[in-house]
């Protein structure tokens, strides 16, 4: 358990998870009638992937800068997520 956190491969697992409930919700939405359900919903996983980037740097010994552009890359995918969900 201890190698598959530190190597990372935790953070990877959990990440194909989310591509695969995105893919999911792309086949099914046109078929349920919501055409933009696809894009909602990447814009409410994109920043908790973005957050997992940053995990995964940190346990990989990345270098120092990748820790923060993925929490400040998640930010703006946040502010649209929230931004989506007002207009609807």
């Amino acid at each position: 358990m201890e190698e598959l956190i530190q190597s990372g491969r935790a953070v990877d697992i959990v990440l194909a998870v989310i591509a695969v409930e995105w893919l999911a919700i792309v086949v099914s939405a046109p078929a349920r009638g919501r055409a933009g359900a696809s894009l909602s919903a990447l814009l409410a996983l994109a920043p908790g992937v973005c957050l997992l980037l940053a995990l995964r740097a940190a346990l990989t010994d990345s270098a120092w800068y990748w820790i923060p552009f993925w929490v400040t890359a998640s930010f703006p995918f946040h502010l649209a997520d929230l931004w989506g969900r007002r207009v609807r």
